[in-house]
C-alpha cells in the first residue's frame, strides 16, 4: 500500500480542486457525476476524501437552495444571494487548500455529512 507523500502530487491537486470546483456548474444535476467519477477513478486516500467532501457539499448547497430559493422571494433576493456568495466562497477557500496544502483533505464548515 502507497503512503501519502508516494502519490503524485500535481495530479492529486488537479484531481481534488476539480471536485471541488464542480460546484461552480451545480446548476446541473451533472455536477455532482464529477466528484463521484473521481472518486472511483482515483486510488488516492486524499483524493477521495475530498471527492466525498465535494459530493456531501452539493447534497448541502441543494437543500439550503431548497430553503433559501423561497426565502429570497421575501427578501427580495437577499437569502439566495447570500447563499451563493457563501457557497462561491466556500468552494474557491476548498480549491485554494486543495492547490496549497495538498496532504490535507478539505472539510467545509457548516455542513451535514450522509456520506
Amino acid at each position: 500500500m502507497q503512503t501519502p507523500n508516494t502519490f503524485d502530487s500535481d495530479k492529486r491537486k488537479l484531481l481534488s480542486s476539480l471536485a471541488h470546483g464542480s460546484i461552480f456548474i451545480s446548476a446541473t444535476l451533472i455536477s455532482i457525476l464529477i466528484p463521484i467519477s473521481v472518486y472511483f477513478v482515483s486510488d488516492d486516500p486524499i483524493v477521495k476524501d475530498n471527492a466525498k467532501e465535494a459530493i456531501n457539499f452539493h447534497f448541502n448547497v441543494w437543500l439550503y437552495g431548497i430553503f433559501l430559493v423561497p426565502l429570497s422571494f421575501i427578501t427580495f433576493g437577499l437569502a439566495g444571494g447570500l447563499w451563493w456568495l457563501i457557497h462561491w466562497g466556500f468552494t474557491a477557500w476548498a480549491i485554494y487548500h486543495c492547490l496549497n496544502t495538498p496532504d490535507l483533505p478539505f472539510r467545509y464548515p457548516f455542513i451535514f455529512r450522509p456520506l
